[in-house]
């Protein structure tokens, strides 16, 4: 890795000096590292044959306080998260351990999923087992229901510029209703809330852990159908369906409370499924107008199919599927 210059990066120059001076050195090679769907991203800088993580999160748009609070979780948990070796909270920036260069998205095939999502599901069911009442803040109704929102007001209303009518406006809501019941009647755990390969490391102990500061408490399917019904790539169904009950047996047999037959944790771990895709949609179109990031959008129809997929299966959602076709969102 060679050094990237920052001198049209201000900001980035100021981070950068300030690690060096924590890390006692006075260089080292720097370069991104990874960026994401936020305001933060990350440089990584090498020495020596050492390397270390910069984020870099500007405090006028991220609080770095609650990733440094649940990487002590995960840590405490006995999990592969960084360690958070320097803080600077007035600037917005941390220095962290370096988890690896390899996420599972970039290596993970057919013939490797079994294995690299074996070690996922190991790791999931131990940060859940971790989980005490009250640490996180809840996935409550009001959360559930706000994130919901981001579909009609992100993707339909600003991107496809549709207004639904009344009786659509009702189908939807009815949708929203049912789904934010069937969450909230699951167990609760931790909930990463962004578990699936892009923000797992390949590494020694295998997975590391990222992306985790939006972790709540809540319905304990959702850390699941994030693993399985990824944004970035998508399996058969009978692979998933196999994937989520090795979970659910592996996890019953650790003593997480989970429904005692199968189809009963497969329709939480679906329709809490539809709940997060619904959403996905919104926040795809939200980055791609607020934040000036619009390649996410090319993504939006692996959730379409998602969506349709699933409510196609239930007798409940198929007001859902009408007004998918209905809306001309056939993915």
């Amino acid at each position: 890795m060679t050094t990237v210059s920052t001198d049209a990066d201000p900001r980035a120059q100021r981070a950068r000096e300030w690690a060096l001076r924590e890390l006692g050195l006075s260089t080292a090679d720097f370069a991104p590292a990874s960026a994401d769907a936020s305001f933060r991203r990350y440089f990584r800088l090498e020495h020596q044959g050492q390397s270390w993580v910069l984020m870099d999160a500007p405090p006028e748009r991220e609080d770095c306080r609650p990733f440094i609070r649940i990487a002590g979780l995960l840590l405490d948990a006995g999990l592969h998260g960084p360690r958070v070796l320097a803080q600077n909270l007035e600037e917005g920036y941390l220095l962290l351990s370096d988890l690896g260069r390899q996420t599972f998205l970039h290596v993970i095939t057919p013939d490797n999923a079994d294995a690299l999502f074996a070690d996922a599901i190991a790791a999931l069911i131990q940060w859940q087992l971790a989980s005490r009442p009250g640490v996180l803040p809840p996935y409550d109704d009001a959360l559930l229901r706000r994130e919901l929102a981001l579909f009609p007001d992100w993707y339909l209303a600003r991107h496809l510029q549709c207004e639904l009518s009344p009786a659509q406006a009702a189908t939807l809501a009815g949708i929203d209703t049912l789904l934010v019941q069937s969450a909230l009647a699951q167990p609760r755990v931790y909930v990463h809330r962004d578990y699936m390969p892009r923000n797992l490391m390949i590494s020694a102990p295998n997975p590391g852990i990222l992306d985790f500061q939006d972790a709540v408490e809540g319905p304990i399917a959702y850390d699941v159908v994030s693993l399985f019904k990824d944004a970035f790539l998508s399996w058969p169904a009978e692979r998933v369906r196999g994937w989520a009950q090795q979970y659910w047996r592996q996890a019953r047999a650790a003593g997480l409370p989970l429904a005692g037959d199968f189809e009963s944790f497969f329709r939480d771990f679906e329709w809490m499924g539809l709940q997060r895709h619904l959403k996905v949609i919104g926040i795809f179109a939200r980055i791609n107008y607020r934040d000036g990031k619009p390649h996410y959008l090319a993504d939006v129809p692996r959730f379409i199919r998602y969506v349709r997929e699933t409510a196609g299966r239930y007798s409940e959602l198929q007001p859902l599927l009408g007004l998918f076709d209905e809306l001309g969102m056939t993915a």
